[in-house]
């Protein structure tokens, strides 16, 4: 596909069409990587860095599961 680098502030900007976008799964405010190989500039998606506060802090007494009974003690753990 062929497009146009427009002026956006100081910088350059290309706009990636909506099919390219979904198929790479981005949205807005996703964060890419860009870098140069060779004469060519590769945008990807950032690889995503999992944080363990960020994950834990999304635990809510309504998307935490009830636990489950799986049957009778059966080894070690049956006092």
């Amino acid at each position: 596909m062929i497009t146009t680098i427009q002026r956006w502030g100081n910088s350059l900007a290309v706009r990636i069409p909506k099919p390219f976008a979904a198929q790479t799964e981005l949205g807005e405010n996703s964060q890419v990587d860009i870098s140069v190989d060779g004469s060519r500039i590769v945008v990807s998606p950032a690889a995503k860095e999992w944080k363990l506060e960020d994950l834990i802090g999304g635990i809510t007494a309504h998307n935490t599961h009830k636990e489950t009974r799986w049957g009778d003690r059966a080894g070690a753990e049956a006092w």
